[in-house]
């Protein structure tokens, strides 16, 4: 856990008198305030606060380590005087996590457009597929497509993540087109692990659709399911930006166009909005940016096929 984060943390409960009053302060969940604090008890090898019902008060080693959390926090705030005076451009490191379709589809491409504009700065970007602790994985930056948030994270909502149910010609030529969302339930559907692994929600002219699925194989990456779709295998529900190429070239046949499956938020997920870094608040404000405008990105939210020619039913 970052130290000078803790040492931020043990100084507001200690001048708050209270973890709740620290964590409004902070904005961060009570949960995350009490892990810094256990943290920092680890790192002191000490109890650093005596609790009661009614009030916390410092222990002998508290006292000592208040000291030098503010000795460290001051030292750092002359450190950032003196970077700011040097340059405002944005540097250093900054640690990003993603989903793997995300990266090799989307975020590649933003990043390497970020890292033109600001020289002085580096990624480094970590794939995984299921949400990880920022914390202790030393996460600046998650991009997560979600629709279900962590209380104790902030999040800041960059675009929609368009969906898009799609078969190889090959498995429709086999087992027939699906003329009704319903239909799905009689078709093989391959289904990802994390997310609508049994029901996928469709909405059509103000109706809400929940249709339960199932099929011979699911996966926690949505490209092993691409790759298996291409491959005939059965009916994917797919990130449209991972799809489009493949339906504009013909090689995936876009099912129900006139049901809109759920759409999902692209969020930009870090933990505290206090003291953001520059590199940090940069960088969501250059996804938010990227996302809004970027020619390739918004052209596969509006795929056009390859032809009009529809596989027998």
């Amino acid at each position: 856990m970052d130290r000078l984060i803790a040492a931020e943390v043990f100084i507001s409960i200690v001048e708050r008198g209270s973890m709740i009053a620290a964590a409004q302060a902070l904005g961060m969940s009570r949960a995350m305030v009490t892990r810094y604090l256990a943290q920092m008890e680890d790192w002191a090898g000490a109890r650093l606060l005596h609790r009661t019902t009614r009030k916390l008060s410092l222990t002998a080693a508290g006292d000592e380590t208040l000291s030098r959390c503010r000795q460290l926090l001051e030292i750092t705030a002359h450190m950032a005087v003196s970077t700011n005076s040097s340059t405002d451009e944005p540097h250093g490191l900054l640690r990003i996590s993603c989903a793997q379709s995300l990266a090799q589809s989307v975020l590649a491409g933003a990043v390497s457009q970020y890292l033109r504009r600001y020289p002085q700065t580096a990624v480094d970007l970590q794939t995984s597929n299921h949400a990880v602790n920022l914390i202790e994985e030393r996460i600046d930056l998650a991009v997560r497509i979600t629709n279900a948030l962590e209380p104790n994270l902030i999040a800041r909502q960059l675009a929609s993540c368009a969906s898009v149910v799609c078969a190889a010609p090959s498995y429709l030529a086999a087992q027939g087109t699906p003329a009704r969302v319903e239909d799905l339930a009689v078709h093989n559907c391959l289904t990802y692990s994390y997310f609508g692994k049994s029901l996928w929600q469709f909405s059509r002219a103000g109706e809400n659709y929940s249709v339960p699925v199932s099929g011979n194989l699911s996966a926690n990456d949505s490209l092993v399911l691409l790759s298996a779709t291409l491959q005939g295998a059965g009916i994917a529900l797919q990130p449209r930006y991972s799809a489009a190429p493949l339906l504009a070239s013909g090689q995936l046949v876009e099912l129900l166009p006139s049901y809109q499956p759920q759409e999902m938020g692209i969020y930009g997920i870090y933990t505290s909005r206090k003291q953001l870094p520059r590199t940090l608040r940069s960088m969501l404000d250059f996804l938010l940016d990227w996302f809004a405008n970027d020619p390739q990105w918004l052209a596969t939210l509006h795929t056009v096929p390859a032809s009009k020619t529809t596989p027998r039913a």
